[in-house]
């Protein structure tokens, strides 16, 4: 048997069925121990806490982006774009590849494992490691995924308004999660796209699907991602791990993973990720959720109260109360919840911190200031998509929406 035949698999994905690997190249990726680490780290933190469905991986994502890509290619060739085999191939390499910065449990942790440094610029890093064991096959795919590659309509496949990875995300969260809500007719959109200016754009035809995608991107976020038990169940992982790192710099013996233990210890951000560069790429590529929750069931009898009660917290689903409100939180309010919560924990006023907080969620469906869906008529003309849509009160959607969460623990007293 061939290598070629050997390496084309078919996966049976239960979001869009049969997924064949398209290239020996693009197989060689997903064999790599950067994407199999994504079977370790879920797509969506732990929305599972909500709903039990949504234990589906970066990895499923990963797959799924990437087949949506071959279908978006397979279209806009038809079409008469000329996309080659090797755009083809660094195009789908990059959608395949943009999500392994991503620390555990996906976005909870974004700022707590390396401060400042968002997952995509971490992909770029952990891409570059990639292409140095491949010998440059990736030259093209980064230079796809950082938007310097002249064709700019496979960038916007990639990272843009109607890219693939928001048309699989949409389809397989909702879809595991048990909602309708974020069910999008993603063969009709893809079928509508094509290329005009080296723009990707929708045909006007595909305005009415673009509409409801769009409606159903905002209402997953206040439904799935921005459910107020998610906030709840995140903030108090951060604030674990938060718990952690303070008493490891301060020399507190406790239990962890070696990858975890290296986070926990050094100060890793932005700023100084040149230092030791090598060394925190390798520890970071080696982290995933089993490292957090393995930690977690062991410090739940740490001698630290806080940390264990933390721990405890996070194992057995004990979260806290959860309030969300248009207005930022009553200053007076908060300081009397704070001064309740060090009562009934004997906790000092810093400790509170890590039972009684703030915060703030955004919830934006489209900009029309970057990156704009541009709908191509059948006379020529196009028209950004705010301009073309006839939905009643479009300007909401491009309206960013504030919302406030306050948190504290629930033994206080209902009135709060």
């Amino acid at each position: 048997m061939s290598s070629v035949t050997n390496k084309r698999k078919i996966i049976n994905d239960p979001v869009h069925g049969f997924i064949i690997i398209p290239t020996d190249f693009i197989y060689d990726l997903l064999e790599h121990p950067y994407i199999q680490r994504l079977r370790r780290i879920k797509q969506l933190g732990l929305t599972s806490f909500v709903y039990p469905g949504a234990t589906h991986t970066r990895f499923q994502h990963a797959l799924g982006a990437a087949y949506l890509m071959s279908q978006a290619i397979d279209n806009i060739r038809l079409k008469g774009t000329v996309i080659t085999d090797e755009e083809a191939e660094a195009v789908t390499a990059a959608i395949l590849l943009h999500d392994i910065g991503h620390g555990p449990f996906s976005h909870a942790l974004e700022e707590s494992i390396i401060p400042g440094l968002a997952h995509e610029e971490l992909s770029v890093l952990l891409m570059n490691r990639l292409n140095s064991v491949f010998n440059g096959k990736l030259n093209l795919a980064l230079d796809i995924f950082n938007n310097q590659y002249q064709k700019k309509f496979l960038h916007q496949l990639v990272s843009g308004q109607l890219d693939m990875d928001r048309m699989d995300y949409l389809m397989r969260d909702s879809f595991f999660a048990g909602v309708a809500e974020g069910t999008i007719g993603t063969e009709r959109i893809i079928k509508m796209l094509n290329v005009a200016g080296d723009q990707l754009v929708v045909e006007a035809k595909g305005i009415y699907s673009i509409e409801k995608f769009l409606i159903a991107r905002r209402l997953m976020y206040w439904q799935v991602y921005f459910h107020k038990t998610v906030i709840a169940a995140e903030n108090l992982l951060v604030r674990l791990l938060r718990r952690a790192k303070e008493l490891a710099i301060n020399h507190t013996q406790l239990y962890a993973t070696p990858a975890l233990q290296y986070f926990l210890i050094k100060p890793v951000s932005n700023h100084n990720l040149t230092e030791e560069k090598d060394q925190t790429l390798d520890y970071f590529a080696s982290l995933d959720d089993d490292d957090i929750m393995v930690s977690a069931k062991a410090w739940t009898t740490h001698p630290d109260p806080l940390l264990s009660m933390l721990s405890r917290n996070l194992i057995g689903r004990k979260l806290p109360r959860v309030r969300i409100s248009d207005e930022p939180v009553d200053e007076a309010r908060l300081a009397s919840l704070k001064a309740e919560t060090a009562r009934l924990y004997g906790l000092s006023r810093d400790e509170c911190n890590y039972l009684v907080y703030t915060g703030l969620i955004t919830n934006r469906a489209y900009s029309d200031k970057t990156d704009t869906i541009r709908v191509l008529f059948n006379n020529g003309e196009m028209k950004d998509f705010a301009e073309a849509s006839d939905i009643f009160h479009f300007q909401h959607l491009m309206e960013t929406k504030r919302k406030y969460f306050l948190c504290f623990p629930k033994d206080l007293a209902l009135n709060y």
